[in-house]
């Protein structure tokens, strides 16, 4: 509509029953728009819904072990953690320590070690194990290069077998 006075933009603006909408204030002059305010921002927050939805939500999922864990138990939460990891979640492996176990330290990276072993290419280790007052904890991240790979050849029971949880000496005893 070209350079108009406010006055006369108001006044073309309610005779179409719109709203004068300031778009660029900084400009020289100043650029505004004739438009529906309310429909204006029930479309940008239709698109933002629909931005969000796009986004995926990475959130962090714990299995927690303990040094005197039971074979099936291991393998029953590994398999949760193949789970999480094939959703695309990160997965935080937390290993309890209760009264004298902390002394042995050596246990818990066995236990981590061997989980690691059974998720293959799956998993990705984002933070090295470390040994935090009574817990050690290691966070796993999905690998991308060998993600959709390792679900298509998903194959658990040959590292499950070769997995030194039994060497530990300490299933059974609980």
């Amino acid at each position: 509509m070209g350079i108009r006075s406010t006055q006369d933009a108001l006044t073309i603006a309610r005779e179409l029953d719109l709203d004068l909408v300031e778009v660029a204030p900084l400009a020289v002059p100043p650029v505004c728009r004739i438009m529906d305010y309310g429909k204006f921002r029930y479309e940008e927050a239709q698109k933002a819904k629909e931005s969000r939805k796009k986004t995926t939500q990475v959130t962090i999922k714990e299995v927690k072990f303990r040094p005197k864990i039971g074979k099936g138990d291991f393998d029953t939460k590994v398999r949760h953690m193949r789970e999480f990891l094939e959703e695309g979640h990160k997965v935080k492996v937390t290993l309890q320590f209760r009264g004298r176990e902390v002394a042995h330290p050596e246990l818990g990276s066995r236990i981590l070690d061997s989980a690691l072993e059974q998720l293959g290419p799956l998993a990705r280790v984002e933070t090295q194990a470390r040994l935090e007052g009574r817990n050690m904890t290691m966070v796993l991240v999905p690998d991308k290069r060998s993600g959709k790979k390792a679900t298509a050849t998903d194959e658990p029971h040959p590292a499950a077998e070769a997995a030194p949880v039994g060497e530990t000496g300490q299933h059974g005893g609980q």
